[in-house]
C-alpha cells in the first residue's frame, strides 16, 4: 500500500507520535528519559522547532511540535533525536539495529480550535494508561515541567493558545489546570487519535480549505467536529 505524504507547514502545531520498532521499550531507566529530553531541549534550538508539549512513555513519545520558517526542520528534529536514542541503546546493551518504528506519524493541528485539546490529550497519556492519578506527577512530561519546575527551569515553549489564556504566567497556568480536569468527550479522543494515526489534519473544514490553499493540494479526507470548551 502506498505510504500517504505527510503534510508539514511551517509555523504550525504538528500532533507528532513515534514508537519503538514493534512495540519495544525505547525507555528503560530514568536515564534514558533524561537522555531524550536534554538531546530535544537542545535540538529544538539547533532547528529552529518550537516545543509545546510533550509526554515519554515505555515504548513511544507523543511531541507537539511547531517548525519555524523552514518545515524541513521538523523531519530533521526528528531524524536527530531517535539517532541519538537509537545509537545509546544499542551501546548500553551491546546490540545493532533499529530502535523506532521508520516512520514517526504527524498531524498539522489548527491553533485556534484543537491546540489546547491536542496538548491535554498528550498530558493526560498517563493517567489514561493508569501510570498515576495525578498527571503532573508522572515526570517526564510537560506537564510535569509547567507546574514543578521554576520559571528559569522551563524550556517549553508558549503556545498561543496557552498565551490566550491569562495576561500573567500564573493566570494561564491557573486556566490551563482548570482545562485539564475538564472531563474529555469520547469523540475529541477519537478524533485526535484518528487525525494523527491516519496522517489527517486535525482541524474543522475552514482548516482544511485553508491548508489546501497553501498546499496546493486536495485533501480528501476531512476530519469533523470541534473539541468541547
Amino acid at each position: 500500500m502506498p505510504r500517504t505524504a505527510r503534510i508539514v507547514l511551517p509555523n504550525y502545531p504538528h500532533h507528532v507520535v513515534q514508537r519503538g520498532h514493534n512495540k519495544q521499550v525505547v525507555f528503560a531507566a530514568a536515564n534514558d528519559f533524561e537522555h531524550y529530553l536534554a538531546d530535544l531541549q537542545e535540538l529544538k534550538t539547533a532547528f529552529d522547532v518550537k516545543v509545546y508539549a510533550f509526554c515519554l512513555m515505555t515504548n513511544h513519545v507523543y511531541l507537539l511540535l511547531a517548525p519555524g520558517d523552514s518545515a524541513s526542520g521538523l523531519g530533521q528534529l526528528m531524524k536527530s533525536l531517535a539517532g541519538r536514542m537509537t545509537r545509546r541503546r544499542n551501546k548500553l546493551e551491546g546490540r545493532s539495529g533499529t530502535l523506532w518504528e521508520s516512520r514517526y506519524k504527524s498531524s498539522v493541528v489548527q491553533t485556534d480550535t484543537y491546540l489546547l485539546a491536542c496538548s491535554r490529550y498528550i498530558e493526560l497519556n498517563p493517567m489514561r494508561a493508569k501510570i498515576v492519578q495525578r498527571a503532573p506527577d508522572y515526570p517526564w512530561s510537560s506537564l510535569h515541567l509547567r507546574f514543578n519546575e521554576s520559571p528559569v527551569d522551563n524550556w517549553l515553549d508558549e503556545s498561543p493558545a496557552l498565551n490566550e489564556l491569562g495576561t500573567t504566567p500564573t493566570e494561564r497556568l491557573a486556566r490551563y489546570a482548570s482545562f485539564m480536569e475538564q472531563e474529555i468527550p469520547s469523540s475529541e479522543l477519537q478524533l485526535l487519535r484518528g487525525a494523527l494515526q491516519r496522517g489527517q489534519l486535525t482541524g474543522n473544514a475552514r482548516f482544511t480549505d485553508e491548508v489546501e490553499e497553501i498546499t496546493g493540494l486536495r485533501i480528501t479526507q476531512r476530519t469533523r467536529g470541534r473539541p468541547t470548551k
